[in-house]
């Protein structure tokens, strides 16, 4: 096996050079571009390991580099590493949200570079075994002779993104990219009303598909999709999933049976809303979270009363009443964020 190769993208000569020997004492293959330009013209011709690039450079600057490497899919998947000014860190979300692995903060030393770098290869390899565990749920849905060949040079060339808490997907309104898939975390979904207040629609942990509708309706996401905890998602894009969606039916078949499920919970949730007490809504909402919860206590959850109050659709005061009541009872215990399900049977009976 060859050394792995790393490309810098720096327009400042110093840094890029010092860098660059940094790295090549410690045994990797470099590769310098002194702007964005001719950056992702060796990303394409090379496909390094992993991208290390500047935010502000003449002629094509960072967030422009990685959205045309994202737009490639040869080059999509290559761990991609901002190094940034401290002045620019508020830059970073933007960085982030367009699919950026991590960042480095200018001036840096030599133990966080490699650090950084090490980490971003050992968490490269970590989630690619995890991806094709989640994946072979889809792979079971068509045949060994039709399709699967095709399927898996998709997942393949897919790249994980790494989300951080309350770091947002798309928004309301958004065009459609594709179907998103939760590697591990959790995702909600929510929708905004007139007055600013939070429906909560869905959650979305390991394993689960979101944004199914937009792309099955060809129409821009009806809802806001967020991080409720740092999480590994990945983007099956829209191009590719039609292509597989109009040649192989039962993928279709398959995330049609995912959509009647969750219609089937939006219409419990809708019935909730409409007909029980406000106390009976949040014994709902907490036993729903029970069910989602994917630790080894499942009777500790970690949720907000914002969040509560998003997914029972009542006001946070109004949570907050009701939980010390649960408290009073000896239904829950609270500590900070977190909730300890006390007596699972007496949320059961009031469901009921």
């Amino acid at each position: 096996m060859g050394k792995t190769r790393i490309l810098i993208i720096e327009d400042n000569n110093d840094i890029r050079e010092s860098t660059a020997e940094i790295l090549e004492l410690a045994d990797f293959e470099v590769m310098q571009a002194e702007n964005g330009k001719i950056g992702v013209e060796l990303a394409t011709k090379y496909l390094p390991d992993l991208i290390l690039c500047d935010i502000m450079m003449p002629e094509l600057d960072g967030y422009g580099v990685l959205f045309l490497l994202n737009k490639n899919p040869q080059t999509s998947a290559i761990p991609f590493i901002f190094l940034t000014a401290k002045a620019e860190r508020l830059d970073m979300r933007k960085g982030m949200e367009m699919g950026a692995d991590d960042y480095l903060t200018k001036p840096f030393d030599d133990v966080e570079l490699l650090n950084a770098i090490e980490s971003r290869l050992r968490k490269k390899t970590k989630h690619e075994a995890f991806y094709s565990k989640s994946l072979e749920q889809i792979s079971g849905l068509i045949s060994h002779t039709s399709g699967l060949k095709e399927l898996q040079k998709l997942i393949t060339e897919r790249k994980l993104r790494h989300i951080k808490k309350k770091q947002v997907v798309y928004y309301e309104g958004d065009a459609v990219t594709g179907v998103f898939l939760v590697i591990e975390g959790k995702i909600k979904t929510v929708k905004l009303t007139e007055d600013g207040r939070q429906l909560m629609t869905g959650i979305y942990t390991d394993d689960q598909y979101f944004g199914i509708p937009s792309l099955l309706l060809n129409e821009p996401y009806a809802e806001t999709a967020e991080a409720l905890e740092d999480t590994s998602i990945c983007l099956l894009p829209r191009d590719m999933m039609e292509e597989l969606l109009n040649q192989y039916p039962a993928i279709g078949r398959q995330f049609i049976k995912i959509l009647s499920n969750n219609l089937m919970e939006k219409e419990e949730q809708l019935m909730q809303l409409a007909y029980h007490s406000v106390r009976k809504r949040l014994s709902e909402v907490l036993i729903r979270l029970t069910k989602q919860e994917k630790s080894n206590n499942p009777l500790l959850l970690k949720v907000s009363r914002d969040n509560l109050a998003a997914l029972a659709g009542m006001a946070t005061e109004t949570v907050s009443r009701i939980l010390s009541d649960f408290k009073d009872e000896n239904i829950i215990e609270r500590k900070g964020s977190q909730i300890q399900i006390l007596d699972l049977q007496r949320l059961l009976q009031m469901k009921n």
